[in-house]
């Protein structure tokens, strides 16, 4: 299958028509909802098709997949600390976006990104200054990211992570832990960022019967699956009604340190706070005390603020908490949707068509 996808995007690149090659990008769009910029990239000022593709070292397979969807344009795989030298006559780079490359490569158009994390890279000022194209794997890793909260989720409602600290000491105990043992249907989940990860955390958690709002900067349109869209201002209301709070949101000034004393201070004492976004959208001391005092239930983190957690921070050691390395978006796929969603944007940018994914600069994701 992926030798005939590949076949099928060379096609596409040398202009032969392919169905073949239609399908395997069509199904990723489909499959994550991926969206299209509203104009071709050709309108864009200063667009060009690119000569010289600068390509991070240590992407499994990229050159491979990615020369036959650009025959005739030089790709170069770089480490971090060759960008400067080989960044000058870039015209895209792909699976990096530093001040160093922004710098050295003068004649950078179009940064693809391979994650969706994209705060460090719009916060140059040179993207926004010579408006360079900025993608990024928006919406590919939210399936994943959202069973890893209902992982969260569960192993709070049901004790697991109670039980799994008595079995080292062999300990058979059917006492109900304080405060567990309870069921999600009929609970209320608040994600807090209704974008593509947050909208499949509802999803998931609206098919387990639970009633899901949300907020977003966006407007407060959503699909069906949630109950109610609010806009950032009512996230303390929001929050007071939760069992569960879930941050999906990205980082921006507008979200950083939005998880305050304030904010605890408004949750329920029997609710839990998770956390797969990024960990400066929360003030961790404040979080600290909110678990250390019993103001919250419990959290679930996959990010924090420091990251890496050192091991001597209280967050290790504060109650009822689960914290995973930064993790939530692993799993067993392997790096194929990512492929192929750039295989998919350097066609489209060859031939000067609607780019997918497209980061707005000035709103910061």
């Amino acid at each position: 299958m992926k030798k005939n996808w590949l076949l099928g995007t060379a096609l596409v690149a040398l202009g032969i028509a392919s169905a073949e090659a239609a399908d395997a990008p069509a199904s990723v769009i489909a499959h994550y909802g991926l969206e299209q910029a509203a104009t071709p990239v050709s309108e864009r000022s200063g667009w060009r098709k690119p000569k010289r593709i600068l390509v991070l070292s240590g992407i499994p397979g990229i050159v491979e997949q990615l020369q036959p969807v650009a025959p005739g344009v030089e790709i170069v795989v770089a480490s971090r600390e060759e960008i400067a030298k080989q960044a000058a006559s870039a015209d895209v780079a792909i699976g990096f976006c530093t001040p160093e490359l922004v710098a050295a490569g003068k004649q950078l158009r179009w940064i693809q990104l391979v994650t969706a994390g994209v705060e460090n890279c719009v916060a140059i000022p040179g993207v926004r200054e010579r408006d360079i194209l900025v993608t990024n794997m928006q919406r590919i890793g939210g399936p994943i990211i959202a069973e890893h909260v209902m992982g969260m989720v569960l192993t709070f409602t049901r004790g697991i992570d109670v039980y799994l600290a008595a079995q080292p000491r062999g300990e058979w105990r059917r006492s109900t832990p304080p405060g567990r043992m309870s069921v999600v249907d009929g609970k209320t989940m608040l994600v807090v960022g209704l974008g593509g990860i947050g909208s499949e955390v509802a999803k998931r958690a609206h098919a387990l019967g639970m009633k899901v709002t949300a907020t977003r900067a966006s407007g407060r349109t959503g699909p069906e699956f949630v109950s109610y869209v609010g806009l950032p201002d009512e996230l303390l209301k929001l929050a007071s009604e939760a069992d569960f709070v879930v941050n999906t949101a990205p980082l921006t000034p507008q979200t950083t340190g939005i998880f305050d004393a304030a904010f605890f201070a408004k949750m329920k004492p029997s609710a839990y706070f998770i956390n797969v976004a990024r960990g400066r959208s929360v003030v961790t001391a404040a979080l600290v005390d909110a678990l250390n005092n019993k103001k919250i239930a419990g959290a679930g983190l996959d990010v924090t603020d420091p990251e890496p957690l050192p091991p001597d921070h209280p967050l290790w050691k504060a109650p009822n908490v689960i914290i995973t390395p930064h993790v939530a978006n692993d799993s067993d796929l392997g790096f194929e949707a990512q492929l192929k969603v750039v295989q998919e944007n350097l066609r489209r940018y060859l031939a000067g068509e609607r780019m997918l994914s497209v980061v707005d600069v000035t709103k910061g994701y």
